[in-house]
């Protein structure tokens, strides 16, 4: 049988990941470093003897790692995923997406692994027309963008070399429960939700006409599992819903009146929407839960969020002013 490798399974793709492997009776080895992840998301896995947790920082794998060994399908999700702090903070975020998945590559080359499925973001096309394909231009915008798409170019070029057997999977935009509650300023549901929770007004960014494609966060995770079994490899693919709903609907949606307009951010598409057909044809995979399902069940379990940062309009002007400095 193998054995699973979830590299950051503490977290918000990650732990629903997990989830999914041991529903299959499966063998899961999770690791994460716990700077985001919540070991509560893996809590009823405890007594599983199919499933193994340690706390590790891929920035400190090596070779002595003992942990990964027997692992033979990897799935790295772990990494930074905060994309206005990286304007702030480039180093760290290089050296956790870059050398991080270095240090997996280079630990799992002549270990005759069954497959490398490696987390990518569309962030990579910029301002990309839509719907986007996997030949869209390559427009890296911010350091978060280029950090993660080094680390994919250096999946593949791993996989040419030293012939491992890599596939990659481009996120557009995954949303569900246990998303992150703590760090930086970043997705706009997380935001919103912890701002309802305390009865505060929702901010929006410029005019909330800006749409995006929105996929809930048990597709993605069933998307990454098909993924790291079929028989493919050297694949990259965009992975989305395929339609792209506007803030000004998910507010809608939200069913929350509240709301303040803030500064319209430099350096981001006005839409998101993923081409997936490739993925679709590939994996035999197709999206489940429609946006409005997957927002009933947030609200649902919006309490998740109650110990989040409450981000206000004056708040995230501090947290925002480099990413206006360098990228108006």
């Amino acid at each position: 049988m193998s054995t699973y490798l979830v590299t950051g399974g503490a977290g918000f793709i990650g732990s629903h990941l997990v989830d999914l492997i041991l529903s299959k009776n499966k063998k899961v080895k999770v690791i994460d470093d716990l700077s985001v992840g919540n070991l509560n998301n893996l809590k009823k896995h405890q007594n599983n003897k199919n499933f193994k947790f340690k706390k590790i920082d891929i920035c400190k794998v090596n070779s002595k790692t003992n942990f990964l060994k027997d692992c033979d399908k990897i799935i790295h999700l772990a990494g930074i995923g905060d994309i206005v702090p990286s304007i702030n903070f480039p180093k760290k975020y290089f050296k956790v997406n870059l050398e991080g998945t270095l240090n997996l590559l280079e630990y799992f080359k002549n270990k005759n692994i069954k497959k490398f499925v490696y987390a990518a973001s569309s962030s990579c096309y910029g301002k990309a027309k839509t719907p986007t394909n996997e030949n869209a231009k390559i427009e890296n915008l911010y350091p978060y963008a280029m950090s993660k798409y080094l680390g994919e170019q250096t999946c593949f070029h791993w996989a040419k070399v030293y012939k491992i057997p890599i596939n990659s999977i481009r996120i557009f935009n995954a949303y569900g429960p246990r998303s992150k509650t703590s760090g930086a300023y970043g997705a706009v549901m997380g935001v919103f939700l912890k701002q309802i929770l305390m009865n505060e007004k929702l901010t929006i960014v410029g005019n909330g006409k800006q749409k995006r494609d929105f996929l809930y966060v048990t597709d993605v995770a069933e998307a990454f599992y098909k993924a790291s079994n079929t028989s493919l490899t050297n694949q990259k693919w965009n992975l989305g819903f395929g339609k792209a709903y506007s803030v000004n609907a998910l507010v809608k949606e939200l069913r929350y009146n509240k709301k303040i307009f803030i500064p319209d951010r430099p350096g981001e598409p006005k839409i998101t929407l993923a081409n997936n057909k490739k993925i679709m044809r590939d994996l035999k995979w197709k999206p489940k839960v429609s946006f409005k399902q997957g927002i009933k069940i947030i609200l649902k379990n919006k309490e998740y969020w109650r110990n989040a940062p409450l981000w206000t309009k004056s708040k995230i002007k501090i947290a925002t002013k480099d990413w206006f400095k360098y990228l108006k």
